[in-house]
């Protein structure tokens, strides 16, 4: 297996790179700087010299209330860019392997959303995503999809990163109680993806730890397993009066992909534990 990365310097990019060189697979990685997935002809460029047998795309604009105000860039790096990957793997024999999340979902489901489940978008950065992932369907032939949720390691594009700067200009915090998913850990994410790549999985999976939680309820986890003394307020996301809508409710089931690859769930509270136990 020969591997190139692209957005090699965001959290899940970072971590594939860890993973790869403990198994000394052969991997490029490059960064937003070395590649613009939004340029066609350096993305084509770069994958025909490389030739990989897969392509790993952790690039993404992920900015989810920015991209209200600029939808274009959202489009240009989750759908645009996308395609151009999809293009170039197609044309050289790659293997897409490409990162979705549980905001092309709406919030009006009673129940885990299931792979098979209708999207339908709230916010632009979510109708993004979602136009990528079709883009991929029909341009590809060879191609993994993950929708994930709640990503969190080692980097500061997260909600657990953005708690800990909070926190330490206020020890009292209000997070929205009325906003629930599945927070799931970059190291998660990439095992179970080299797990698919290695069984030859192929189409749209959902990729996500085990349970679901409020903001709310996982800022008090976060605090407890840190002994950091921090006051945790529930509050409702209408109060914070964000440009982007989010899903109430966005907590995807990944029972399909698991059973596929005979892999036992994890509990996100297991992971969490078990990321800040790695980050000390």
């Amino acid at each position: 297996m020969k591997v190139l990365i692209t957005g090699a310097n965001g959290q899940l990019g970072q971590e594939f790179q860890r993973l790869l060189e403990q198994s000394q697979i052969q991997h490029l990685a490059l960064s937003k700087q070395q590649l613009d997935i939004t340029n066609f002809r350096a993305t084509l460029e770069a994958i025909e010299n490389y030739a990989p047998s897969v392509v790993i795309n952790c690039a993404a604009y992920n900015q989810v209330d920015k991209a209200e105000n600029e939808p274009h860039s959202a489009i240009a790096v989750n759908a645009i860019g996308v395609q151009n990957l999809a293009y170039a793997c197609e044309k050289v024999g790659a293997t897409l392997v490409h990162y979705s999340t549980d905001y092309v979902f709406s919030g009006s489901k009673r129940g885990l959303y299931i792979e098979s489940d209708e999207p339908s978008p709230l916010n632009n950065y979510g109708l993004s995503k979602l136009i990528g992932e079709n883009l991929i369907k029909n341009s590809i032939q060879s191609y993994l999809i993950f929708r994930t949720s709640w990503v969190f390691g080692k980097g500061t594009q997260n909600f657990l990163y953005k708690l800990s700067q909070w926190a330490s200009s206020s020890k009292t915090l209000r997070i929205a109680c009325d906003e629930f998913s599945v927070p799931t850990w970059t190291y998660r994410i990439a095992i179970i993806s080299l797990k698919a790549i290695e069984n030859s999985l192929n189409g749209l999976y959902h990729l996500t730890s085990k349970g679901f939680c409020s903001r709310y309820e996982l800022a008090k986890e976060f605090f407890k397993l840190k002994n950091k003394d921090i006051e945790i307020l529930p509050a409702y996301q209408s109060e914070f009066n964000l440009p982007a809508k989010r899903p109430n409710w966005s907590a995807m089931d990944s029972t399909l992909l698991l059973k596929t690859l005979s892999q036992e769930p994890i509990e996100w509270q297991e992971d969490l534990e078990r990321f800040l136990k790695d980050d000390l």
